[in-house]
């Protein structure tokens, strides 16, 4: 796959046109990519997917903790769509007070012959959103593109969105954002160096360093699946501040991986988010921790069975 900064190479190529900020590349962005690359190659026509980075809620409104996935896995689960073409636009407070119009005329039309354009059921951009489907369909039919508006896509009767599958996630209901996302809900990240606490009471824990702009499940244990070099591995995550030893307001992320005696310090782990097990607890002692981690870990067990 080609990833561009712009269009300027395209020297008037005709193309179709999605724009999207894709986060997350949910069951309906994949259906909707997919349904567009096809329409593409009726008329022998380059798809060229449109993003943006940073994504534009992390520029006008501030948000950390809000990333699906990262850029990086957005550009991998692009790629295993089909999309051969990916423009991420840098995008910055200049371009969010362009208009529709005067973004397509200066990002897109100068470089290239827009033959269609698609745009997603929900996705308006430009300043202030003006740019929804009414409005996009009449600017297409003045500049004689063919426009496009995909359809939502429902689970249970309702659109799935990349907002509502933040607050599934955001609200630990990992089942749900799973069928959503169309695969687990997983954070990927460097192990680095703890406080050596697990491996004291028998339970080692990879300790995973988060990009601050990624979301996290709320606090609790989960079941979870770590993969480390390729390879998955049975496990129990934990998302807090360790409250029974600590007292900090700092997120932690830490995976204790089953039957597992590797050395993975500094190495980049994913780990997959199946169901959450309980809250997150302050214990009196050391003891009664160890206990509740037996709980966790035959519980993990069962809902590890399940998915088999």
């Amino acid at each position: 796959m080609d990833i561009l900064q712009g269009l300027q190479t395209f020297n008037g190529q005709s193309i179709a046109l999605t724009i999207g900020n894709f986060d997350g590349v949910h069951l309906g962005h994949r259906e909707f990519i997919q349904a567009s690359l096809c329409e593409g190659q009726k008329f022998q026509l380059p798809l060229v997917v449109l993003t943006f980075t940073p994504h534009p809620g992390s520029i006008l409104k501030g948000r950390n903790h809000f990333l699906i996935n990262s850029y990086e896995e957005r550009r991998e689960l692009l790629e295993s769509l089909g999309v051969q073409i990916l423009v991420e636009l840098k995008f910055d407070r200049d371009l969010s007070t362009l208009s529709p119009e005067n973004f397509l005329s200066d990002y897109v039309l100068k470089f290239c012959n827009v033959q269609k354009l698609f745009i997603g059921h929900d996705f308006a951009f430009g300043a202030n959103k003006v740019g929804t489907a009414t409005y996009l369909q009449k600017l297409c039919h003045k500049l004689k593109i063919d426009f496009t508006q995909g359809l939502p896509f429902k689970i249970d009767g309702r659109a799935i969105s990349s907002s509502h599958i933040r607050e599934l996630i955001s609200s630990g209901q990992m089942r749900p954002a799973k069928m959503s996302l169309g695969r687990p809900f997983f954070l990927s990240g460097r192990v680095i160096k703890g406080d050596g606490r697990g491996r004291q009471i028998g339970f080692p824990t990879a300790n995973l360093l988060i990009a601050e702009e990624r979301i996290l499940p709320s606090k609790g244990v989960y079941a979870t699946m770590t993969k480390s070099k390729g390879m998955n591995f049975q496990s129990i995550t934990n998302v807090g501040n360790n409250p029974t030893f600590l007292q900090t307001n700092e997120l932690f992320v830490e995976s204790h991986i089953f039957d597992f005696s590797n050395d993975i310090y500094g190495e980049e782990i994913e780990v997959y988010f199946l169901e959450k097990i309980r809250e997150e607890m302050k214990f009196s002692n050391v003891n009664e921790l160890v206990a509740q981690i037996r709980k966790d870990i035959e519980i993990s067990h069962k809902i590890h069975g399940e998915k088999c």
